[in-house]
């Protein structure tokens, strides 16, 4: 498992490489939308968060986090197929929801393809319930499923 210290904060250099790996992780088939220039903007942007797991390339995994007012959205999450089922995912995922708590976002919501089983099951036992399917999200062609994870409901049931 990935250590706590393991993952830091994206920085310019690094918005290439996670752009390709949004690419041909997330995006296949769809055309690529998560380029690098927008991956700088997000590493740039005050109201998010752009992780990366490992301390120099390649990277094992990246996770794109959106801040709001009361709730956040996960934009995007990546392990490198090298580096799955070794908790990457995982402590990405924790790391974007403690950030959450503090910033007193109550609510995460992320959309995956309907198709992509191992993301539904790897959210769900994360706490994450599906709360809407969304025909065409994906370039009119590709079902969504939206999730949500409630922190506040968590936090208050420890």
């Amino acid at each position: 498992m990935i250590s706590r210290e393991a993952i830091r904060l994206a920085r310019h250099e690094d918005a290439r490489c996670i752009a390709e790996m949004s690419r041909d992780l997330i995006e296949s088939g769809l055309g690529w939308s998560w380029t690098p220039l927008r991956i700088t903007k997000e590493i740039n942007a005050g109201n998010a968060n752009v992780i990366v797991a490992g301390k120099r390339n390649p990277i094992m995994g990246f996770a794109i986090m959106k801040y709001l007012d009361d709730e956040a959205r996960l934009n995007l999450l990546a392990v490198h197929p090298r580096y799955q089922r070794q908790g990457i995912g995982t402590r990405l995922l924790q790391w974007l929801e403690e950030t959450a708590r503090v910033n007193g976002n109550g609510v995460i919501y992320l959309e995956t393809r309907l198709a992509n089983q191992a993301a539904r099951k790897f959210y769900e036992t994360a706490g994450y319930q599906i709360i809407q399917y969304l025909p065409g999200y994906y370039r009119g062609r590709e079902t969504a499923i939206r999730m949500a994870h409630d922190l506040w409901l968590t936090h208050a049931s420890r």
